[in-house]
């Protein structure tokens, strides 16, 4: 039988898949659930410095090709989300910590105290398409990208994880940039900006307009990502956007990725979609002749 137990930039991994941040990580308890039934880790929502309410509803619209959702990054800051980790971490779970800022500084002060609470790493959401100020401008620009992460590495000792936009012409560029920083893996993607019309309405059916799509339909933005990128640089890539089933990861892994986040999906198959997406793997690699996930990285490259 297939081993599925991994290691990702020093993270050891009992399989290859995650809980993406933005779904059913608010609490402690939900993070629990996740991980028991199967996931290889969570990642925490995005965590700020300070409690913010997030955009005025409607915040959330589901399309035939996905999730549209503009929901603003609503969390309660991180000093009081100390007791989710704390209590996700004492039973059990595998636990990478999810946050931003409005700058350098920011990103720095928030990663360090969510660093203390004891998580495997570090994720910088770089590239949220729905909060103003807090992470799209940053994704837009490479010299800021390696900034942040440059300012997140000289304050925690864990992994730093840079999560990248998918909305720039060159992703593979900003990874580059993230490196530089000294980044020890990349997340890509986050959502890609999008939006939905009402035509009775004759408006935009989010109150923000614009939101960032994920599920299905992103899927090969996700995968043309990180080919790019694992062309362009050789630090661990964290695969994110559609994936479903086992297929869909195996073919993140082939595109370059070392390990894979799964978050829509949810929606259809519950949280039992971490041991599918396990077991799908397993039955395919055991066919196939892969006893590894190491060896079905970057394959489809040529390599």
């Amino acid at each position: 039988m297939a081993g599925l137990g991994t290691e990702v930039a020093g993270i050891k991994l009992r399989n290859p898949t995650m809980l993406a941040s933005g779904f059913l990580d608010e609490t402690g308890g939900s993070m629990l659930r996740v991980y028991k039934a199967g996931a290889g880790a969570v990642v925490t929502k995005s965590v700020g410095p300070e409690p913010r309410a997030g955009n005025l509803n409607p915040t959330v619209v589901e399309l035939e090709v996905g999730l549209l959702n503009a929901v603003g990054l609503p969390n309660p800051g991180i000093v009081d989300y100390e007791h989710e980790v704390t209590h996700a971490l004492d039973g059990g779970a595998a636990v990478i910590g999810s946050v931003y800022g409005k700058d350098a500084d920011e990103f720095a002060a928030v990663a360090k105290r969510m660093a203390s609470y004891g998580v495997l790493a570090v994720e910088l959401n770089l590239s949220c398409p729905h909060a103003k100020g807090l992470g799209t401008e940053v994704a837009q620009v490479p010299e800021a990208v390696e900034e942040v992460t440059r300012a997140v590495k000289r304050a925690v000792r864990v992994p730093v994880i840079p999560k990248l936009s998918p909305n720039v012409a060159d992703i593979a560029s900003f990874a580059e940039a993230a490196v530089r920083g000294g980044a020890d893996a990349i997340t890509a993607i986050n959502t890609v900006k999008a939006m939905a019309i009402a035509p009775d309405l004759k408006m935009a059916v989010l109150k923000n307009t614009y939101g960032g799509l994920s599920g299905p339909a992103i899927k090969p933005v996700g995968l043309r990502s990180v080919w790019e990128i694992f062309e362009r640089v050789k630090v661990p890539i964290l695969g994110v956007g559609g994936i479903a089933n086992g297929r869909d990861a195996i073919e993140y892994l082939m595109a370059g990725a070392s390990a894979v986040q799964v978050g829509t999906a949810i929606l259809d198959r519950g949280t039992e979609v971490f041991a599918h997406i396990c077991r799908e793997m397993s039955d395919w690699m055991d066919a196939n002749g892969y006893a590894t996930v190491r060896e079905l990285v970057g394959v489809a490259h040529g390599k």
